[in-house]
């Protein structure tokens, strides 16, 4: 459907799922917090900052997770591309952290409101009880009227560096409060089909992230950024299935953030899954890094996924990895994709052996199907 119909049931979804939007998680890219030179660009943040306030004034809870420390600590120390050596970048990023957080502050108080700094590894997320505690003390944070300001701790998280973004990390965020919604602000106005041809236009609203769309999303040939679309949209994956929208816009719109709250059509809207995932759910599936794999059949994936059971030893093919009771692992079809996650009940060990019977090898309690 096209036409003034589509575009007023596009508009009405929209209304639908921001209207109670309470909780925001604002992810701010590097590309949109920096200038030419590499430097922080300080009538840019004012303005995002400005924004941000007008949101707390109006009774929102904002946690607001900020790119820019690599770039800040490069135009400080004098790279004009982002290093790719370990300890140069973590140089950058220990400088560039001081003087983002010294601008905010400043920024910040000049609309009266406080803000802290927590800086987060990966770690930090997928040990239960320090995931319990980043939940709690932002929760507070927020409770008393602070801006909690989130950055990768990049002067000591040398895998996150190199294989993670601070999409992700805002996604993982947004669904660990959980949030009602995550705001995406970049260089671009969305997500945008023909991107580098002619006529590009963005994508007003996904309702599902496919191969397509992943392949349509590129990297980033930024300086002084990673990711790009593709961690976006990887982001995306994160929050709709934890039942949580995301919008991706442009953070050089001085009126973005009041607009996308108001559910006019700007930027790209991800519709979540209309079931929210329970907390220690959530844990499971996005907060680890999985130690194995399990392959199960055509007939267990059925039962997984349509009834609701625990696995059992007769349903897997295959155990790859090594793995100890109670960690996490993937589960993967005949095809060798990806479908769900859950805590072993059994070490790689005892599974490989093929001598367990009569036993549940991931409880249905400790399974997601993603």
């Amino acid at each position: 459907m096209t036409g003034p119909g589509a575009f007023a049931i596009k508009l009405r979804v929209r209304s639908e799922l921001l209207k109670d939007t309470t909780r925001l998680v604002v992810k701010l890219g590097t590309g949109v917090l920096t200038d030419s030179r590499k430097q922080p660009d300080l009538a840019q943040m004012a303005q995002l900052v400005a924004q941000i306030a007008e949101q707390r004034q109006a009774g929102r809870e904002i946690v607001l997770v900020s790119s820019g420390a690599v770039g800040a600590g490069m135009g400080a120390l004098g790279y004009a591309k982002r290093p790719n050596d370990l300890a140069e970048l973590q140089a950058c990023a220990a400088v560039g952290q001081s003087k983002l957080m010294a601008i905010y502050e400043k920024l910040f108080e000049a609309h009266h409101l406080s803000v802290a700094q927590i800086l987060l590894t990966h770690d930090d997320l997928q040990h239960h009880e320090r995931h319990l505690n980043a939940r709690n003390t932002l929760v507070t944070l927020l409770a008393h009227g602070v801006v909690p300001i989130i950055n990768e701790n990049d002067a000591v998280s040398f895998t996150e560096l190199k294989f993670g973004d601070n999409d992700k990390l805002s996604a993982l965020v947004a669904s660990m409060l959980p949030a009602d919604l995550l705001l995406i602000l970049t260089t671009v106005d969305g997500v945008l089909e023909n991107f580098g041809k002619a006529n590009p236009r963005t994508i007003p609203l996904i309702e599902r992230v496919d191969e397509a769309l992943e392949e349509k999303a590129g990297g980033t040939d930024s300086d002084t950024a990673v990711g790009g679309m593709a961690s976006k949209i990887q982001a995306a994956k994160i929050v709709i299935r934890s039942g949580i929208p995301l919008v991706i816009a442009s953070g050089r719109k001085k009126r973005v953030m009041a607009r996308v709250l108001a559910g006019e059509e700007e930027g790209t809207l991800f519709v979540p899954q209309p079931t929210k995932l329970k907390g220690r759910k959530r844990w499971i599936a996005f907060f680890h890094h999985p130690n194995g794999s399990l392959f199960v059949d055509h007939g267990a994936r059925k039962a997984l996924r349509d009834g609701g059971k625990s696995l059992l030893p007769p349903g897997i093919t295959r155990c790859e990895g090594e793995f100890a009771t109670g960690q996490v692992v993937r589960i993967c079809d005949a095809d060798g994709t990806e479908f769900a996650r859950g805590i072993a009940g059994f070490s790689a060990t005892e599974i490989k052996a093929k001598k367990l019977q009569r036993v549940e090898v991931v409880h249905r309690d400790n399974l997601v199907i993603l």
